[in-house]
Order: structure tokens, then C-alpha cells, then sequence
């Protein structure tokens, strides 16, 4: 047997705001999208545009309130090839929630609170 990555999923409260967020912080763009029969659930999955690993946003119809993401230790960690650059754009959008100067990385915050790591 042969494992290879295929998607992360997180969800979210409000899809359009999420998927703003992805593509103005990450550059992530959809790559294909489930729609419930019953309109109970969307699935978006997000790509880079270079690997086949895919990041999927779940929209819950029935879904009011924020999610508990407890201590929050989980995170999702994304190389970017002009740190300093996404450091500014991230600083400018307001969305930089942690920073590790002495690792030399930082971390974003997504709408439903999500922490995103970014690594030169």
C-alpha cells in the first residue's frame, strides 16, 4: 500500500468570507465544489495551483454558532517563496496572530480563527 496526502479540511461559518480570506492571504483558488442535494452542506476545496494537495472548507446550512477549536494546537503551515512580502500583506490585512522571530516564522489567523503557519 501506498499513502500520499490528499486534503486537509476545516470548517467554516461563513464560506464567502473564508474564501476571500484564502485567496487574498494564500493565493489559494477553488478547485471543485460539492453542493448538497438538500442545500444542508457546501464543500469547497482550495488549491495552490501547484501541488494536488487540496485544503477543503465545509459550510454547514444549520451551523449558527463559532466552532470550538480548544486550544487550538492544530495548524496548517504553508512555504511561501517571498517571506518578507507575505509578512507585509499579512501585516496589512490584520490577520498575523503569532510570531516566532526566533524560528523565523509567523502565523495568520483565518476567519473562524483557524492558525495558519507561514515558513520561508
Amino acid at each position: 500500500m501506498n499513502f500520499k496526502f490528499d486534503h486537509n479540511n476545516i470548517n467554516v461559518l461563513n464560506l464567502d468570507k473564508s474564501l476571500a480570506f484564502y485567496k487574498e492571504a494564500l493565493g489559494l483558488e477553488e478547485v471543485r465544489r460539492k453542493v448538497a442535494d438538500d442545500g444542508s452542506f457546501i464543500l469547497v476545496y482550495l488549491g495552490d495551483g501547484s501541488s494536488k494537495h487540496t485544503l477543503e472548507l465545509t459550510w454547514l446550512r444549520d451551523r449558527k454558532e463559532p466552532y470550538d477549536l480548544g486550544d487550538n494546537e492544530f495548524h496548517l503551515a504553508f512555504r511561501v517563496d517571498d517571506f518578507g512580502a507575505a509578512y507585509e500583506q499579512h501585516k496589512k490585512m490584520g490577520c498575523i496572530c503569532f510570531e516566532n522571530k526566533e524560528m523565523g516564522i509567523y502565523f495568520i489567523n483565518d476567519p473562524d480563527e483557524y492558525w495558519l503557519e507561514i515558513v520561508p
